[in-house]
């Protein structure tokens, strides 16, 4: 039985953890194969987006594979470059969502703030639980946490391990949407292919200058969003959009 699905719906390429009995945790052969998985999707012109989940409904992602890490060592799910499951250092280009089905903690709650949407069970407890493994999450989770939640919350994840519900990291801005467990993946889905209605490079612009404004000060983030401004507005797609609109039509974008 593999280890990761991989599945196409329409221009969503669907990643699927397919280790239930080990509560979807990644050994070294399914980490490698969510980083190729994800390596085609974004050479694949066809793909507009990827949304990862995984099987049942007791958990996302329970991280690093402990049982196979004590007969072989620590790590070799981190791959060179790109993280673990090949996701929580890659540089991307196209829109990485998550369809969180149940628990998400160590490694899983890295993959889950390295994705740019999150979308939820009512169910699901997520956070950093590597302190009580003698371990902490520094493959992406505290440094996110960093910049994305405040410090006292940030900083109690981290030193207690205790894991909060999905609710609590939706106040917090960390979570896009919380939803019943049942509908979980039909909404990440219908949003998704809304999304990819829109002009897919807009898209990939719009979330690029998301990131590199994130390290940069306004009047930087301004300069480099006018760079780009002038060449989005004599694009094709631009002029598409803006034609639909005066004649009362959905736009067309050329997508590939």
């Amino acid at each position: 039985m593999t280890g990761l699905i991989v599945e196409h719906r329409g221009a969503v390429c669907l990643l699927t953890i397919n280790r239930e009995d080990a509560r979807n945790a990644l050994d070294a052969a399914t980490s490698r194969a969510m980083d190729e998985a994800i390596s085609a999707a974004e050479a694949d012109p066809a793909v507009g987006a990827i949304i990862v989940t995984g099987t049942g409904n007791r958990a996302f992602c329970a991280g690093m594979d402990l049982k196979e890490a004590e007969r072989i060592g620590a790590g070799h799910g981190l791959i060179p470059g790109r993280g673990f499951g090949g996701i929580t250092e890659r540089r991307r280009t196209k829109p990485l969502i998550a369809a969180i089905n149940g628990t998400a903690v160590a490694g899983g709650f890295e993959i889950m703030m390295a994705c740019d949407m999150v979308f939820a069970a009512d169910h699901a407890l997520m956070g950093v639980s590597e302190v009580k493994r003698g371990l902490f999450a520094f493959a992406g989770g505290i440094q996110r946490l960093a910049a994305q939640v405040p410090r006292a919350t940030a900083l109690a994840m981290i030193m207690t391990g205790e894991l909060l519900p999905a609710r609590r990291l939706y106040d917090l801005g960390v979570v896009t949407e919380v939803v019943p467990g049942d509908r979980l993946l039909d909404r990440a889905l219908e949003v998704t292919q809304a999304m990819l209605a829109n002009s897919w490079q807009a898209i990939a612009n719009g979330r690029e200058l998301y990131e590199l404004s994130t390290g940069m000060d306004t009047a930087q983030a301004l300069a480099v969003g006018n760079a780009w401004g002038k060449a989005t507005l004599a694009s094709a797609d631009s002029r598409e959009g803006i034609a639909a609109y005066a004649q009362k039509r959905d736009a067309q974008f050329g997508q590939r």
